[in-house]
């Protein structure tokens, strides 16, 4: 299959470990550039749709179009809202955060139950296991594994343990692959902090509310170094 990936390589290069060798890629930094690529490929897979909503205008004109949407930190269904019903093509939400997608199980939503048949086939020929989900901000994995990083940053700011102790007694009480601040790391601080923000905002769930010296960490990630 011809696979379009729209965000940067590293997302390019996560979506040909997860799916192999046999499909052909090609990589998109931006949406405009994109939608000049759709005719060539069979499915889009877009990580950066999250970021700016307002692009969903480019899928209006392509009713052929299958195409998985980076949902996390937004629904499916508000990202097609303000598009009253003029966006025909085939929509799935995916978990796209980085480092994600290459798991054993692809974790999706669907858009008012529509078109699981297309779903199915799709993720055959990509040979791939799916889970669908409800189309909630957050998902499932990203809105657990978050949690798990805010947490930490409580019992870090609270002078519990190093961030090195608390990566280690996770990993091995848990025997997760990677402790919570590790974990952090490889997702970056500014994926974390927006998804938790999301969804505190969707759910009003104290669970979500953020550490301060996580937002302290967020801030100082758009301060040059």
């Amino acid at each position: 299959m011809n696979i379009l990936v729209i965000g940067d390589v590293q997302r390019a290069e996560e979506c040909k470990a997860k799916f192999g060798e046999a499909h052909a890629y090609q990589q998109a930094s931006g949406h405009q550039q994109a939608e000049s690529l759709f005719s060539k490929n069979d499915i889009v897979f877009d990580f950066i749709i999250d970021e700016s909503p307002e692009q969903m205008e480019v899928y209006r004109d392509h009713p052929g179009i299958i195409a998985f949407l980076n949902t996390t930190k937004i629904s499916l269904l508000e990202l097609v809202t303000a598009f009253a019903g003029s966006i025909q093509c085939s929509l799935f939400g995916f978990n796209g955060l980085p480092t994600f997608l290459n798991r054993e199980v692809l974790e999706v939503a669907l858009l008012n139950d529509k078109k699981p048949e297309i779903l199915e086939e799709v993720c055959n020929k990509l040979q791939t296991k799916y889970l669908v989900i409800d189309d909630r901000v957050g998902m499932v994995t990203p809105r657990v594994i978050c949690m798990i990083i805010n947490e930490a940053y409580f019992t870090f700011q609270e002078g519990t343990a190093t961030k090195e102790d608390i990566d280690m007694g996770m990993k091995l009480g848990t025997n997760y692959p990677f402790g919570p601040f590790e974990w952090c790391d490889r997702i970056g601080i500014k994926h974390v902090y927006e998804l938790l923000d999301a969804v505190y905002e969707d759910t009003k769930d104290e669970r979500y509310k953020i550490c301060p010296l996580m937002k302290k960490d967020y801030l100082k990630s758009f301060t040059p170094q």
